[in-house]
């Protein structure tokens, strides 16, 4: 039997406060991307994904590098171990890392594509205030009826099962 692996990495709402200090501690390709990243932004990215404070961590100027550099790390982590994918996909953020794994874009390539991405998304949240919500259980017609009557929510994704 041919077994087939693939990659998924996660989108922005998957970080947590100590994430990558595990790897930093015990790889040294950890450290060198951690050191890359705390150079290449304005800001210390290690200290962020290691110590939070969690509000900063969620500002998704920062969420999203952080996610990008740790699924980067695990993704050269399992590789360097000879745990190769037939596939690599991502959900949102997570597809700039299925490209780094597939060696479609550079790691600095990466750093700079997040940079953007993250600021700009940034910046829109800003001008643009709201809140996102996930409904599990409630089909598309119950949720109109709860919510879009005023106009005040847009459905924006419908995951399937």
């Amino acid at each position: 039997m041919n077994n087939k692996i693939a990659f998924i990495f996660p989108g922005q709402g998957s970080q947590s406060v100590g994430m990558g200090k595990d790897l930093y501690n015990n790889f040294d390709i950890a450290k060198n991307f951690y050191d890359q990243a705390d150079d290449f932004f304005d800001f210390s990215l290690s200290s962020i994904s290691f110590n939070g404070p969690e509000n900063n961590l969620k500002e998704t100027k920062y969420t999203q590098p952080a996610i990008f550099v740790n699924s980067c790390i695990i993704s050269n982590i399992l590789q360097s171990e000879g745990i190769k994918a037939s596939a690599v996909c991502g959900h949102s953020l997570g597809e700039l890392s299925a490209l780094y794994s597939a060696k479609s874009i550079s790691f600095i390539d990466g750093l700079k594509i997040v940079k953007e991405r993250s600021e700009a998304m940034h910046l829109a949240g800003k001008n643009n205030p709201g809140r996102m919500a996930a409904f599990i259980g409630l089909n598309e017609t119950r949720i109109k009826e709860l919510f879009l009557e005023n106009d005040i929510v847009v459905i924006a994704n419908i995951n399937s099962a």
